[in-house]
């Protein structure tokens, strides 16, 4: 059963996050220590709430440093809605710097005649890397629970792994790379799915772990 830090800020859902990954087979640990960041077999990073007290709240726990590092060093990571947006340079939210982990921006959902603003509901994700992690064992476009008045733009757009459309707007809901995943959706409130989502995390990291064993023992 993998062990996996659940990143703790006073930013999140910890309870909601950490039952769905229980549910999905792992064994979830809230921490705000670097070394139990260090010893886990990946980290989930949940978020809700602005972008400035975030980054200001991780910052403040010395944290910056080794989420980046175990990133960097191939840890499975899973960023949740506020947790995807940190990972970015800026948000137009607010005037903190992001982590910086992914080049590009957050930004505000246009007005539009017959759209709510914040986003706030179910919707149907459109893959745009159909082999992500994330998406085995689900139907061709899932409904995934959202609540967010910013979505990320990244530089990049090749990191993207899923799309949504809000009004005319259609902006990104998921990225993956390598070992880093994030999505803007909360999938411990997406049903089924989201459920099958936090699996699919599951699977990768005691997937990893094999390979690493196997690359030790070799």
């Amino acid at each position: 059963m993998p062990r996996i830090a659940v990143v703790d800020y006073d930013m999140g859902n910890l309870h909601s996050a950490c039952k769905g990954l229980e549910n999905a087979g792992a064994m979830p640990h809230v921490t705000d220590s670097a070394t139990e960041l260090e010893q886990a077999d990946a980290i989930v990073l949940p978020g809700v709430g602005s972008f400035d007290p975030a980054v200001q709240h991780l910052r403040a726990r010395q944290l910056e440093a080794p989420i980046k590092q175990a990133i960097a060093q191939g840890k499975p990571f899973l960023g949740i809605c506020l947790g995807l947006q940190i990972l970015f340079e800026s948000s137009e939210e607010g005037q903190e710097p992001g982590l910086a982990v992914i080049p590009g921006v957050v930004k505000r959902f246009q007005p539009e005649p017959e759209i709510a603003i914040p986003h706030m509901g179910w919707n149907q994700l459109q893959y745009t890397q159909p082999d992500c992690p994330l998406w085995q064992h689900l139907p061709l476009h899932p409904w995934v629970y959202f609540v967010h008045s910013y979505y990320v733009e990244p530089s990049n757009p090749s990191v993207r792994a899923a799309t949504i459309t809000h009004g005319s707007q259609t902006v990104t809901a998921a990225i993956a790379r390598d070992n880093l995943m994030a999505v803007q959706f909360h999938p411990e409130k997406s049903s089924t799915a989201g459920l099958q989502i936090l699996s699919n995390f599951v699977q990768f990291v005691t997937t990893q772990q094999r390979s690493k064993y196997l690359s030790i023992t070799s």
